[in-house]
């Protein structure tokens, strides 16, 4: 019977470990396979910023960091960095406040609440490069809606060259901007409202709370994962975001609207230096690593808190 035993004993070590081992063996190709896809090109960018590199793409030697110094002399950079930040924050809280009214009135019952809601996520299954495309002919100098509206309503004497100062332009993409990003965040925040218990809403209406004051200590505090998970995509959505404004004013007038990403555009395509284009690009992959490790903070946070 001893003898047995241990004969048996190397057969069911093996199998044990089969059985650790089999997740890691199922997943392993797959895992080599994202590795590889993502840290290739990122070795890549960061191999590119540091050499020279011609206008065909030649790689060539090391050049001692310059693409950075020339990156961080160019006061272009700097004004598109600030223009960045200034559209990302814009469109980003601009969008928070708008969806958070627009989904308590969804959520609330009324007739034509279905239709209501397929209209306001209407927009989402569209294309932001077409949707940047109706909105350049609607504002339109010369033949555009909006000025042809406008000037049949008596508000402007004028047509108004929408997109040919920095200031307006700018400001009216913020404003396409924080459109086109509303059905996205009022789903999620819809999604969250329609995940609360009603009961506590109940009571406090029993309790004499008014509406107000639910909204504030009940709505807010239970939103605040959405709200959280709402902030930090939309954040990397807007500060990534390529269409609206290139296709709108390719940056233009004067380079008066570029933000990082049609500025990264401009000197790898247009003016061909690739090594400086990889530097912002590091700079930009950096920034969306830094936002994605704060939302997967936020998520096992809001996991934590609520186990």
């Amino acid at each position: 019977m001893v003898a047995e035993t241990q004969t048996m004993t190397p057969g069911r070590a093996q199998s044990r470990a089969a059985f650790i081992m089999a997740p890691y063996l199922m997943i392993g190709p797959g895992l080599i396979l994202a590795c590889f896809i993502i840290l290739y090109p990122f070795y890549a960018l960061i191999n590119t910023s540091l050499r020279e590199v011609n206008r065909f793409g030649m790689i060539t030697d090391l050049n001692n960091f310059e693409n950075f110094s020339e990156v961080f002399s160019d006061p272009l950079f700097h004004a598109a960095i600030w223009r960045s930040i200034i559209w990302t924050g814009s469109v980003v809280g601009g969008t928070l406040l708008i969806s958070v009214v627009t989904a308590l009135i969804l959520h609330r019952q009324f007739y034509g609440r279905a239709i209501a809601r397929v209209i306001i996520m209407l927009p989402w299954s569209v294309s932001l490069s077409l949707l940047a495309v109706v909105w350049r002919w609607a504002l339109n100098a010369e033949s555009g809606l909006l000025n042809h509206s406008l000037m049949q309503m008596g508000l402007i004497d004028a047509p108004v060259v929408w997109l040919g100062n920095g200031t307006i332009a700018f400001t009216v993409e913020i404003f396409i901007g924080i459109l086109v990003s509303i059905p996205f965040t009022t789903t999620i925040l819809l999604g969250g409202l329609s995940a609360m218990p009603q009961d506590i809403y109940e009571a406090a209406t029993m309790e004499g709370a008014t509406p107000w004051h639910q909204f504030r200590t009940i709505t807010m505090p239970l939103m605040r994962p959405f709200v959280n998970i709402a902030v930090v995509l939309n954040m990397i959505n807007v500060f990534n975001s390529f269409p609206i404004i290139w296709i709108l004013t390719e940056g233009g007038p004067a380079n008066s609207t570029d933000i990082l990403v049609t500025y990264l555009y401009k000197i790898a395509f247009k003016y061909g230096k690739l090594g400086e284009a990889s530097v912002v690009s590091l700079l930009m992959v950096i920034f969306l690593l830094i936002c994605s490790i704060i939302y997967l903070r936020l998520i096992s946070r809001e996991q934590t808190y609520g186990s």
